[in-house]
């Protein structure tokens, strides 16, 4: 009867498949072997590149240099605000207007997992797990994005998200944004923009929305500050119509000097 039991006990286990604690063998088995995977990718020898800064600036040639010649360093501008604050509306009218190439790290880790390469199955793998993807994949997907551009501006749409994607960028890729752009949007706003929203996702809902905007003040908000620290940031009142909103953004694009 003993053994009949158990029998039972692990036909029931084996059928479900989420790990019943943090502390199961099989989770942290799951993490381990996820773990590993990221270091061996990370790790893995690459053709030799020039400094990141340099193999941008031969890329996006930009900004004069202190001597009046041309350093060859693209004007980079950080683009952030919450979900529903309109951010992504805005970039692409910024892009369209301004002869920005328009990078979003979301897109990016999208095309990544389309593309069906090692790399993409690693961050599906990751996705699925609920985990943050490390940020040095998600920065090297940009620098690669960057350096394959033409275009002598760079919008990157919603990154860094928090000090850990900052401080990733600014080491792999030698440099810092120019311009940071904060669409302020109350929280009231952003709840409702997103409830009202008609584009098929299912967390778009009033306890995942508030979970989403909670984790964005958590971790966006720091980084927001060390730039503003820096003097970078630009905040922009992110209330209003569509139109009235690029009013604003039209404003502080056409006093800038690329």
């Amino acid at each position: 009867m003993v053994v009949e039991k158990k029998k039972k006990r692990g036909k029931s286990e084996a059928a479900d498949p989420q790990p019943r604690g943090g502390g199961s063998r099989d989770h942290l088995l799951c993490d381990t072997m996820w773990r590993r995977r990221v270091g061996a990718l990370l790790l893995r020898p690459r053709s030799p590149l020039p400094p990141p800064s340099s193999t941008l600036r031969r890329h996006l040639p930009d900004h004069q240099g202190s001597d009046g010649g041309n350093s060859r360093k693209p004007f980079i501008a950080f683009v952030l605000g919450g979900p529903g604050s309109g951010k992504g509306t805005q970039c692409a009218r910024i892009a369209s207007d301004y002869g920005f190439a328009h990078l979003s790290a979301g897109d990016l880790l999208r095309n990544e997992i389309s593309s069906g390469t090692e790399k993409g199955e690693l961050i599906l793998d990751i996705i699925k797990q609920g985990k943050i993807v490390p940020s040095e994949i998600t920065v090297e997907l940009i620098r690669k994005a960057m350096e394959s551009t033409d275009a002598k501006r760079v919008l990157i749409d919603g990154f860094p998200r928090c000090e850990e994607n900052r401080i990733a960028f600014e080491r792999i890729t030698g440099t810092e944004p120019d311009l940071v752009v904060f669409f302020d949007c109350p929280e009231d706003e952003m709840v409702k923009r997103l409830l009202g929203r008609n584009q098929g996702r299912v967390d778009d809902n009033i306890e995942t929305i508030k979970k989403r905007l909670k984790v964005f003040e958590s971790l966006n908000i720091p980084v927001i500050d060390y730039y503003s620290s820096r003097g970078k940031v630009h905040k922009i009142n992110a209330t209003g119509t569509e139109q009235e909103i690029f009013g604003a953004v039209r404003k502080l694009f056409s006093s800038l000097r690329f």
